[in-house]
């Protein structure tokens, strides 16, 4: 069957290009593997928020009282809050469905492997195969977990993140190699739950993307919560051999072993782009990324690619943008081209993390004269009557001009105030302009202004 688009995976890149293109009228068949919604909403972004808002209700419930309310002995069933999490992602999954239907999209299971720049063959799981016709053909392979040689996945001692949302019994101890997002979020989680958690970290500091300060704010907070943490350290062998997993740990002080029930491989993610026929094709790729230009178009005429396969940020929000700019280009228009630097970043531990453009450090490497400002949650309003004082928001301005160069945030529900600096540096607003922007009282966006404030010294509340 001919058509317009096919686009390969049904992630949160792949899915807005089918609807985008069906909107602009044109034929689309959307090709999954496995199921629809890719890996952010079965195995990552949707159901680790569930299961973090379960960990969030347990911290609630064991501290009750200092709200002034009696909760006797809260436990928890490992069980039906994994349940609770996979339900979450099954629902969403349906909706995708639902979605495609609306939208008109035929959706083809199976393997898709281009065979030219305009046909792409599905082996579906019974091993039967078809061959569709395009126009244009998107590729949305996605990402899967990296394997590091010292840390062979297993499935049952050395896990990945799919393991890790799905483990039959909650373990009594587990050892998280890496501190990113996917790390620390596991981290709050299993440590939430009642399990030792150990965080390895090969860096110096945790969540080493984000700036400085967010880093050392973070590592207290793991610390207070009971987490053990190693950074500057690395596992170099695992021993599985036993009931549970004892790692070799190469710190500045020499080798130790750690033992625990699991050993979670937390290092990061790599891109799926083997046995899509791209060698076939001569494709260009890059350091394991496909390369595509502005609009997401690779080297071969009607081929794009977009989301974690190609070298933008490793997001959801990422891919949906590149997603909709490739299905908008491929359709006759131009979209407005993608500014990587102004990519809000977001982690769902406690207390939350998000960040948007230059750290302190980025700005001044760029040459810029800045201006910072940082306000703690302890001085506002609305974090002392929630009970969360943790954290703050530190701003970083250009000294000359008042540009916005960046906003780091570490604190209770940071996750839903970044987007306000994403509008704000997208419409080149000025430090002055976001001073003299009204915040209402008493919330946590009040944090912003303060913190802009004391950027430029006229702080009143702190």
């Amino acid at each position: 069957m001919a058509y317009d688009l096919i686009v390969l995976g049904s992630g949160p890149g792949g899915y807005p290009a089918a609807i985008r293109a069906s909107q602009l009228g044109k034929k689309v068949a959307i090709v999954e593997k496995e199921s629809l919604g890719g890996v952010c909403l079965n195995w990552g972004c949707i159901p680790t928020k569930a299961l973090l808002k379960s960990a969030n209700v347990f911290e609630y419930a064991k501290h009750a009282a200092d709200y002034g309310i009696n909760v006797t002995n809260p436990t928890t069933n490992f069980e039906v809050v994994i349940k609770r999490s996979r339900g979450v992602a099954d629902k969403m999954s349906k909706g995708i469905q639902f979605l495609m239907k609306k939208n008109k999209i035929d959706v083809v299971m199976g393997t898709g492997k281009l065979i030219a720049a305009n046909k792409l063959e599905v082996t579906a799981a019974d091993g039967s195969k078809q061959v569709l016709d395009a126009k244009n053909i998107v590729i949305a392979t996605g990402s899967r977990a990296k394997q590091l040689p010292s840390l062979p996945i297993d499935g049952k001692k050395i896990i990945g993140y799919r393991e890790a949302m799905v483990l039959p019994t909650q373990p009594k101890s587990m050892i998280i190699c890496g501190s990113g997002a996917i790390g620390s979020e596991f981290a709050y989680f299993y440590n939430s739950m009642g399990t030792k958690v150990t965080m390895v970290e090969f860096m110096p500091r945790l969540v080493p993307v984000e700036d400085e300060d967010i880093s050392k704010e973070l590592e207290k907070q793991f610390k207070k919560q009971g987490i053990t943490i190693m950074t500057n350290s690395e596992v170099t062998k695992v021993d599985t051999s036993g009931n549970g997993v004892k790692a070799t740990v190469k710190t500045a002080d020499g080798e130790i072993v750690l033992e625990a029930d699991i050993l979670l491989s937390a290092v990061g993610v790599v891109a799926n782009i083997e046995n899509v026929g791209l060698e076939q094709l001569g494709v260009k790729t890059d350091k394991g990324k496909i390369l595509v230009d502005a609009y997401q178009q690779t080297n071969i005429a009607g081929l794009y690619a977009i989301g974690d396969c190609t070298p933008g940020q490793s997001l959801a929000h990422v891919a949906s943008k590149e997603g909709i700019n490739a299905a908008e280009h491929l359709s006759g228009h131009k979209p407005s081209v993608l500014d990587y630097n102004n990519i809000p970043g977001c982690t769902y531990c406690s207390p939350e993390i998000a960040s948007v453009g230059f750290t302190e450090k980025a700005a001044k490497d760029a040459g810029y004269e800045i201006k910072v400002g940082k306000f703690p949650f302890a001085a506002s309003g609305k974090a002392s009557a929630a009970g969360a004082t943790e954290g703050f928001v530190k701003v970083i301005y250009d000294a000359k001009y008042g540009e916005f160069l960046g906003c780091h945030m570490i604190g209770m529900n940071v996750t839903e105030m970044i987007a306000e600096v994403v509008v704000a540096r997208k419409l080149e607003t000025t430090g002055h302009e976001i001073l003299n922007a009204v915040h209402p009282h008493p919330t946590m966006s009040e944090a912003m202004k303060e913190a802009t404030a004391m950027a430029y010294g006229e702080a009143t509340d702190i």
